[in-house]
């Protein structure tokens, strides 16, 4: 199998990060929507595993988004990120090894948690090193246990994948220390029980 990296710089590529913005698209807007809502001061903002940018080029247009910042491990992603948005910031590196220069008001990642061999690790390093006091951190992941449609993506795909129930991943924010957690499935449709969304505030 290859590395989550690997396969999303080939995606670059080939363009599929247009479609993976596509399907994502109403989930992530529902985040946002929800995250928006606890807002009412300026805020900053990491969108961790940004993909081609598409997020930090929607926040930048959010009149009290102060700062947006776009973190990936795929070089190709983010050398695309770059060319749509010359003026935007997008930082090529692992999420474990990334820690930003000041601290940030909200973290969004759709999509990205599963790719890592130890999801609550990585949730208590953004705890830790990206989020300041009362920040809020918000994933979003369509490859959970009782989403059946999903069990063969890690052999489709080509790359490792971290399976876990609805539990599993509420019990990881739960553990980390998170505050004022919350979980609910977005977007649901004939085919699809939704995206599993979970959230969270540092106290």
């Amino acid at each position: 199998m290859k590395s989550a990296t690997t396969i999303f710089n080939e995606w670059a590529i080939k363009n599929k990060d247009d479609g993976m913005q596509m399907t994502h698209t109403p989930a992530v807007m529902d985040m946002l929507q929800y995250s928006l809502s606890t807002l009412h001061t300026a805020f900053s903002f990491i969108d961790a595993g940004c993909g081609n940018g598409w997020v930090v080029r929607y926040m930048n247009y959010q009149s009290m988004c102060e700062t947006a910042i776009g973190v990936d491990g795929a070089i190709e992603m983010i050398n695309k990120a770059k060319r749509l948005d010359i003026e935007g910031q997008y930082i090529l590196s692992d999420l474990m090894d990334y820690k930003p220069k000041k601290k940030v008001d909200l973290v969004l990642s759709m999509e990205v948690f599963y790719y890592f061999s130890n999801p609550s690790k990585l949730l208590n390093h953004i705890k830790e090193h990206w989020l300041q006091s009362k920040g809020r951190l918000i994933i979003g992941v369509d490859y959970y246990k009782e989403n059946q449609g999903c069990h063969n993506w890690s052999e489709n795909v080509g790359t490792p994948m971290e399976m876990l129930s609805r539990k599993d991943w509420v019990d990881i924010f739960i553990t980390s220390g998170l505050s004022n957690i919350k979980h609910w499935l977005s977007c649901p449709n004939n085919d699809f029980i939704g995206t599993l969304v979970i959230t969270g505030t540092v106290s």
